[in-house]
């Protein structure tokens, strides 16, 4: 999508029932939609998530899941702008959970055991390294550019020619079957 300014002067899509669904059905739309609301929901995400790249990442996958679900849209429920500030809601949540799964199974999570100790560095390197090779290999390259190399999902994704919502979800699942396997083992507090 584009980045529309305030210099800007294509029509702006209206809240009538009719036209909302309509706008989220075109590109033409779904950009002007963008254009109209990128801004507000920009905030939101960032006074939410205290993480304006992050925060940014929720903002662009608002508008693709919008866009993806136009047909689900129900004008007689809200507004085209409530209904965007629900899905970016439900984005900020998921950024939220993956940020708390991130921080639980990587180096900071046990940072205080280990700190000076090179044994216990040695232990936790091996036993990180051992559910690392248990990934899958999609998922392995996902974790480790993304948690251990600090790239992001969106970054990642272009490289790669896939979505972002595919690298996120590669992400998820990717550090959710580590904490298995490192809980399995007794390598990691249940």
């Amino acid at each position: 999508m584009t980045n529309l300014g305030a210099e800007d002067h294509r029509q702006q899509p209206s809240d009538s029932p009719a036209e909302c669904v309509e706008t989220l059905q075109t590109a033409d739309g779904v950009e002007a939609a963008y254009g109209r609301y990128r801004a507000e929901l920009l905030g939101f995400a960032v006074n939410s998530l205290s993480d304006r790249e992050l925060a940014e990442e929720v903002v662009q996958e608002t508008f693709v899941r919008a866009w993806k679900a136009a047909d689900r849209f129900d004008p007689r429920r809200g507004s085209l702008r409530t209904w965007l500030f629900a899905i970016a809601r439900n984005g900020i949540v998921d950024a939220v959970r993956r940020r708390a799964v991130r921080s639980d199974i990587g180096p900071a999570g046990v940072e205080e055991r280990v700190k000076n100790d090179p044994v216990e560095q040695l232990l936790l390197n091996i036993q990180v390294g051992e559910a690392l090779r248990r990934l899958t290999p999609e998922h392995r390259q996902t974790v480790i550019e993304v948690h251990y190399f600090g790239r992001t999902c969106a970054d990642l994704a272009g490289e790669l020619g896939i979505p972002a919502a595919t690298v996120r979800s590669r992400l998820y699942y990717g550090l959710r079957t580590m904490r298995s396997i490192l809980e399995k083992n007794g390598w990691l507090a249940e």
